[in-house]
């Protein structure tokens, strides 16, 4: 019998496996992504119908950003913000490429990743904090605030649609499940052969 015979007879393959997962997204993290895309779910079809949960929702909304912002700097490797700068500068190229199916491989966020991150959390935080100036004495019913909040949400409804479709795009051209990354906190990462 050859050695590689006696190898398969005893279970043992000289074959390295093709995929492997490793942790990439802590668990704070995940539930904050998550709590996150259910306030902004709920925030959307609250206002003027349930009034008082709809600001119940926006304030929860602005202690899910605090807490971002600070695991931004004191969170996991992947949670932190210090590739953002050099994410943001790579985005331009990387949708660039993204056009002709060009992906490259990212253990955390990709480029475009990153650029939606920023824009995500730009846009809900002008409308979480407009939102809760627009119900206080001194701003209620002023006009900028309300039309600032109106925009900043509206945006942020069209960021997460975009964000959505980016995922199940990408998930697509990687054959790599996501929303399931997402929800265990592991990703897969290719050996190469």
């Amino acid at each position: 019998m050859n050695d590689k015979a006696v190898r398969e007879v005893r279970g043992v393959s000289n074959r390295t496996p093709a995929d492997r997962t490793v942790a990439v997204w802590d668990l704070p993290l995940r539930l904050w992504h998550w709590a996150l895309a259910a306030s902004v779910l709920a925030a959307r079809f609250t206002p003027t119908v349930y009034d008082s949960l709809h600001r119940v929702v926006g304030y929860t909304v602005i202690g899910l950003l605090v807490f971002r912002l600070v695991w931004g700097f004191c969170g996991s490797r992947y949670a932190r913000f210090r590739m953002i700068g050099v994410r943001l500068r790579a985005a331009p190229n990387y949708l660039w490429n993204l056009r002709r199916g060009i992906t490259g491989r990212y253990i955390g966020l990709n480029p475009a990743g990153t650029l939606m991150l920023v824009a995500l959390l730009l846009s809900l935080t002008v409308s979480a904090i407009t939102g809760a100036l627009s119900v206080t004495v001194t701003f209620f019913g002023v006009w900028w605030i309300e039309d600032t909040h109106a925009y900043a949400s509206d945006a942020a409804i069209v960021l997460v649609a975009l964000h959505v479709v980016g995922v199940v795009l990408m998930g697509m051209l990687q054959r790599e499940n996501l929303i399931r990354a997402m929800i265990t906190g592991r990703k897969r990462i290719r050996n190469r052969r």
